[in-house]
């Protein structure tokens, strides 16, 4: 009897342990991680102590058939309590995106920025060289890079890198989000990111994206003679 209430106990202990650590890694469907898990809810629970605004991180293999990523994430406003900030990957179909409730909590960080796929000033340009339809639109996607999600998630990935690739670009892209709230509420995480981590990471899109316009150049080269040899 008295191993059955101790059982229970403990189970109730670790039951409300794992609600409690998962709060703001609302739902993990892809990395599941402990490492990743304390570290996203260690920068949530910071920013909910310093601003009063809660950030969720839900990362889902798949929708169901036919729901929209923007249904899913009303659904998912109405089990919460605001102020809240919902960002939500969803793996199958990698696609990424940030609900704000109340909608007035979009004019605490630049979602479009976060959003951006383009990390830095050299791969805004190429994708305006590349993609833009007009001088706006151009202009645009000059204007928000700075992208701390999509970038990461379109390197190339094998095997157990796929979940690790994950794992980066969505505690980036969380840490960038939280960062930002803490600063327009005029407060400092002491749990997030931190200077050295963003630098090494710029570091690393410069030479991801250097090496993109360095095979731009060679492709536009290699265009170029051949239609010379051509005409010779």
């Amino acid at each position: 009897m008295l191993l059955s209430r101790g059982l229970a106990a403990l189970t109730f202990i670790v039951f409300s342990a794992l609600s409690l650590n998962a709060e703001y890694l609302y739902k993990d469907d892809v990395v599941k991680n402990p490492n990743f898990a304390q570290q996203i809810n260690s920068i949530g629970a910071e920013l909910k102590a310093k601003t009063g605004v809660s950030l969720y991180l839900v990362m889902v293999r798949d929708l169901e058939e036919n729901q929209t990523i923007a249904e899913f994430e009303k659904k998912l406003a109405g089990e919460l309590d605001e102020p809240a900030v919902i960002m939500t990957f969803i793996e199958l179909k990698q696609k990424v995106d940030i609900l704000a409730r109340p909608v007035s909590l979009y004019e605490h960080f630049n979602k479009q920025q976060v959003l951006s796929p383009n990390a830095t000033f050299i791969g805004a340009v190429v994708s305006a060289v590349m993609f833009a339809r007009s001088y706006d639109e151009a202009k645009e996607l000059i204007a928000n890079r700075g992208g701390t999600i999509l970038p990461i998630l379109a390197e190339r990935a094998k095997g157990d890198d796929i979940v690790s690739k994950y794992s980066v670009a969505m505690f980036n892209g969380y840490a960038d989000v939280a960062e930002q709230i803490a600063a327009h509420k005029g407060a400092t995480l002491s749990s997030s990111a931190g200077s050295g981590s963003k630098n090494f990471i710029n570091i690393l899109r410069v030479i991801f994206y250097g090496i993109i316009l360095y095979a731009i150049i060679l492709y536009v080269r290699g265009k170029y003679f051949r239609k010379k040899d051509d005409n010779v």
